[in-house]
């Protein structure tokens, strides 16, 4: 017999705005906690050093934290040049002091540099990992582990500030970016080194900033909460589609719903050719104001659908399921 999770069958998005200190696990337990949440997930980890924009996905969420994990995000970071750590970040030890001898038009011209895209080796004290371990729990052996160099982009980046040695800039970039990997490599060009000594995540995808919520401000509704009426706390949520409303649209009648709620491809309607590969956001109704019910993939003739002639369906691939 399946175990009964634990908690309230919630769905939905909460934007913390992730203050200093703790891991992003460690917020999200609680959270979760804090709502009474059946589940959770983060949609990538922030460094404790870290603060800013942290997605946390409750309930259903979950299924769709991927796609705001391969989303873009913006960043501000100040950087001090002058020193090298070992984790290119302040939580590292110093391993190399010189003096910064470079005037603002040399350092603004070499962050300028990085736009666009580029390849990046990725930092020994990131999460990624290696034999089914992070590689961080390898440097903190004194561990180095080959790594292969990565496709990222650098969309925007501005120098807001420099008074040397510091340098603070915007930067957005893609998934799978290493702002510390930067911050090193431009102090290696500059030849004088650079670490982080402070990174502020403002924004993952479309998500607006003033959405964001404070670990404190949750706390404090929890604890004034009447007891079994989460209604204060649950306004904090943002809807869990949100995190793929990048997505075409494919709406669905009452009969596709049977359809796609028992894992079978349907037709719907969607205001573009359905494309073989593209992934899609699936609603019951007429318009995305109807009912969520997943994202599904445009196939080429399924098996289970008769007198297809030759059309694209969309075949589910994570359906949402409501408990009732």
């Amino acid at each position: 017999m399946a175990r009964r999770r634990k908690g309230r069958d919630i769905n939905g998005i909460v934007l913390l705005d992730k203050p200093l200190g703790g891991s992003s696990n460690q917020l999200l337990q609680k959270v979760r906690w804090l709502f009474k949440a059946s589940k959770g997930g983060h949609t990538g980890a922030l460094d404790p050093l870290a603060s800013g924009m942290l997605p946390l996905c409750l309930g259903e969420a979950t299924k769709f934290s991927q796609f705001l994990l391969d989303a873009e995000k913006t960043y501000e970071v100040t950087a001090t040049l002058g020193i090298r750590t070992t984790t290119s970040d302040a939580d590292g030890e110093v391993v190399e002091e010189k003096p910064v001898t470079v005037d603002e038009d040399t350092v603004r011209n070499t962050c300028l540099q990085f736009l666009g895209k580029s390849k990046q080796v990725p930092s020994m004290f990131s999460a990624l990992k290696h034999q089914g371990k992070p590689l961080y729990h390898y440097a903190r052996q004194g561990i180095t582990v080959e790594r292969e160099a990565r496709d990222i982009e650098i969309f925007e980046l501005e120098v807001t500030r420099i008074a040397l040695p510091e340098v603070d800039m915007r930067v957005k970039c893609s998934k799978g970016t290493y702002i510390r990997s930067l911050v090193d490599d431009i102090g290696q060009i500059l030849e004088c080194g650079a670490y982080v000594t402070r990174l502020h995540r403002t924004e993952v995808a479309d998500y607006p900033t003033d959405k964001m919520v404070s670990l404190d401000t949750l706390i404090a509704t929890q604890e004034a909460l009447a007891e079994g009426d989460f209604a204060a706390l649950d306004a904090f949520m943002i809807p869990m589609d949100t995190a793929v409303s990048r997505l075409p649209l494919v709406c669905i009648n009452d009969a596709e719903k049977h359809r796609f709620d028992n894992g079978q491809s349907v037709k719907g309607t969607c205001s573009e050719a359905l494309v073989v590969g593209q992934p899609y956001r699936v609603y019951f109704g007429e318009n995305e104001q109807g009912l969520f019910l997943g994202v599904g993939e445009g196939v080429q003739d399924p098996k289970d659908q008769a007198g297809s002639n030759g059309d694209i369906f969309v075949n589910p691939k994570r359906r949402v399921v409501y408990n009732q």
